[in-house]
């Protein structure tokens, strides 16, 4: 598995990541240690969760994903092969089962981070990610921006508080997640004027129907060293074309929770089916040939896969070794003019 620089750390991290936010809803502790047996055999050392997983998210399975991984991490004595990554939940109304609705404040990454610690029994973690911004922006993947002038915690409170745990040592980097090229400069430029470590990553959602991250964020991620940790790479499954012609598969995700249906609707459906289609007339699956585009992109640090079964897992992975020639890459762009970003 190839294994790329994070930021300007001396960590090398594989091409793909483990991402975990079924585990604890769509899937058994059973099956997340299995995952994670896996994904270590075939050369992922990069896990990714977050303080609020698993999703859909709630009080009564707040952590639990955290806690599957710690379980394993006490079991396996895999922790110093791993470089492990979490979130700190940003504000929200609909988040008040943690911490009585977390904010970025100094005081509340500090108990995020310790909570976190326990639950993946370690005494670092690797990465610590601002999961969104304590402002209103157009994060989880909305196109679009409207202008609204609050910002809850402002982000030089929040910075000092991640650069103090960063000297505490019980993180060791940090990095942004559903940010825009604006609040990624912006963090920059005030960790330059402290003097401070400036973010080695930055989390957004990137595939074949959201390209948007190539607008402003991919020359940031080249030119500022904050390579991109490919969220969503299948369009929450989108992509491999199973929910085409009104499927509803059983277990998928967006059959059992409505909320993730972001990636539906007519516009998309015509943009899926012209990707199957491509993917089919090169001799690839429409999944492979997603998750390979997302993974050869220069700006990519990691491609974030995630899987509730072991099969889409294997699939999933197997396409680290593909690389997707030039005229096929044409030919995804050529969809990508009349049919770009179909979605809400």
């Amino acid at each position: 598995m190839e294994k790329r620089t994070l930021g300007t750390t001396d960590l090398k991290v594989s091409k793909l990541c483990l991402g975990t936010m079924t585990w604890g809803e769509q899937n058994s502790e059973t099956e997340a240690h299995q995952q994670m047996d896996y994904a270590i055999g075939c050369g992922i050392n990069f896990f990714d969760t977050a303080e609020m997983y698993p999703v859909p998210p709630k009080g009564e399975t707040q952590g639990r994903t955290e806690e599957y991984i710690g379980s394993w991490l006490a079991k396996s004595g895999q922790r110093n092969n791993l470089v492990l990554a979490t979130k700190v939940a940003g504000p929200g109304d609909w988040m008040t089962h943690i911490r009585n609705g977390p904010q970025l404040t100094r005081v509340h990454i500090r108990s995020a981070v310790e909570s976190s610690l326990k639950r993946l029994q370690t005494d670092y973690i690797d990465l610590y990610q601002i999961h969104w911004p304590a402002r209103p922006t157009n994060f989880f993947g909305k196109l679009g921006y409207v202008h609204d002038e609050q910002i809850s915690t402002p982000l030089e409170e929040t910075l000092s508080g991640l650069v103090e745990l960063i000297q505490e040592g019980k993180i060791r980097h940090y990095g942004l997640s559903n940010e825009t090229a604006w609040g990624t400069m912006k963090v920059l430029q005030i960790a330059e004027k402290h003097g401070w470590p400036k973010p080695v990553s930055i989390q957004n959602p990137y595939n074949l129907l959201n390209r948007s991250y190539e607008v402003g964020l991919a020359e940031v991620s080249h030119r500022e060293n904050v390579g991109l940790l490919a969220y969503s790479p299948m369009a929450f499954g989108v992509l491999s074309g199973k929910y085409l012609n009104g499927q509803q598969p059983p277990k998928g995700r967006i059959t059992l929770f409505e909320r993730f249906a972001r990636y539906k609707g007519e516009h998309a459906d015509i943009a899926v089916q012209k990707y199957a289609d491509l993917a089919r007339q090169h001799g690839l699956t429409p999944a492979a040939m997603a998750l390979a585009f997302v993974s050869q992109q220069g700006f990519v640090t990691s491609n974030i896969i995630g899987a509730t079964t072991m099969e889409q897992l294997a699939e999933n992975i197997a396409t680290a070794s593909l690389t997707l020639s030039p005229t096929l890459l044409a030919e995804i762009d050529a969809i990508h003019k009349v049919h770009s970003n179909p979605c809400p």
